[in-house]
């Protein structure tokens, strides 16, 4: 069995890289390809570095562009890899440009395509990763999906029950293998904060940032949190673009650091009192850790965080944002980790693989 694993921005690393280690331990021929959507060091290359990825066998450096410019590019380039490598199967992870469009590419030429982290909907269209989710998944011959809910909104879309594998949340295996590393960057000590004494933030969905008013009313409800508890601010490089363009999030307590990378980003977090972000992946790894989180959106893909994790739901109205941070800064978190979110995800889909490829041969 050949396996190429797609990793295209930030967000994947964490996903592919427990995986990695997976497949390397069973044994499995494995290729790592990055499409370089995320091409600044920053957001990439300390990534694979913290989280021991090796280095790509191929870098196609795509680049930024708007979402058909880099989904085009990415599979203008991504077709000659597949014809040279000839791989059984590609696997995909997440929701961004990158995973779309190398299952576009796999599915055209025949190649199998395994996507992880299957089967998660917001519903909401207006959202690119959402239009992204739906497409690689009605590609994908396998669809590893992190909990119930994913099985069951692919059984509503009529998909077979055989392509549907319930295996955990891989972003949690990433995080209970760094986790002791994590707690030792002291992120917060170096900013004279204490554990648990301030809360975190990370803004960086176009519908929040790109539009002056909401901005402004976001910034305006940190500020006053702020004033309660001090903020950490990661900044992603297009937020930090905006925040100087219109000058929101001037006042309070805010302390603004330029992209972290995952170990420091991880201790800072789970060191913290209370999170704020409109990130999918920080609703699950607060949730594990207990951790009350804020999301500054209208709608999740991860119910679950909601249903029995340490999530609320706050929309991008100040007074709700302020309403949840308040509420949760003053009474006892309350939630529960998820069945197989275990730090054992990887291990549960390098058997999927090997079931799946022993059938067809």
């Amino acid at each position: 069995m050949r396996i190429l694993n797609v990793v295209g921005a930030r967000p994947n690393f964490m996903k592919i890289a427990p995986l990695a280690r997976a497949l390397s331990g069973a044994g499995i021929e494995q290729y790592l390809v990055h499409t370089g959507q995320h091409y600044d060091a920053n957001m990439s290359k300390v990534f694979f570095d913290d989280l021991g990825l090796p280095k790509p066998d191929v870098y196609l450096g795509i680049g930024s562009g708007s979402h058909a410019q880099q989904t085009a590019k990415v599979m203008e380039a991504f077709e000659p890899v597949l014809l040279d490598w000839k791989p059984d199967l590609v696997v995909v992870v997440g929701d961004v440009n990158s995973t779309v469009a190398c299952s576009l590419d796999a599915a055209k030429l025949g190649i199998a395509v395994a996507h992880v982290e299957a089967g998660l909907r917001s519903y909401d269209w207006s959202m690119p990763e959402e239009i992204n989710r739906v497409v690689t998944d009605r590609l994908a011959a396998l669809l590893l999906t992190p909990s119930a809910d994913g099985d069951e909104n692919l059984a509503k879309e009529g998909v077979a029950p055989e392509r549907i594998h319930r295996v955990g949340n891989i972003m949690i295996d990433s995080l209970v293998q760094h986790l002791p590393r994590a707690r030792q960057t002291d992120v917060a000590g170096r900013l004279g904060l204490k554990a648990q004494g301030y809360a975190v933030l990370t803004l960086h969905r176009p519908s929040n940032v790109d539009d002056p008013e909401v901005l402004f009313r976001i910034m305006g409800a940190v500020e006053r949190i702020s004033r309660r508890i001090p903020v950490v601010f990661s900044c992603h490089p297009r937020t930090a673009a905006r925040l100087e363009e219109t000058g929101a999030g001037t006042g309070g307590d805010i302390r603004r650091l330029d992209p972290l990378g995952y170990h420091e980003f991880l201790g800072l977090m789970a060191d913290s009192r209370l999170v704020l972000t409109d990130s999918g992946g920080l609703q699950e790894e607060t949730t594990y850790l207990g951790i009350p989180c804020v999301t500054i959106r209208e709608n999740t893909e991860r119910p679950i965080t909601i249903n029995e994790g340490t999530n609320s739901l706050a929309g991008t109205d100040a007074a709700r944002i302020e309403e949840l941070a308040t509420s949760a800064l003053e009474g006892e978190t309350t939630g529960r980790i998820p069945d197989l979110w275990d730090g054992k995800t990887a291990d549960r889909i390098v058997k999927v693989f090997r079931d799946w490829f022993n059938n067809r041969s």
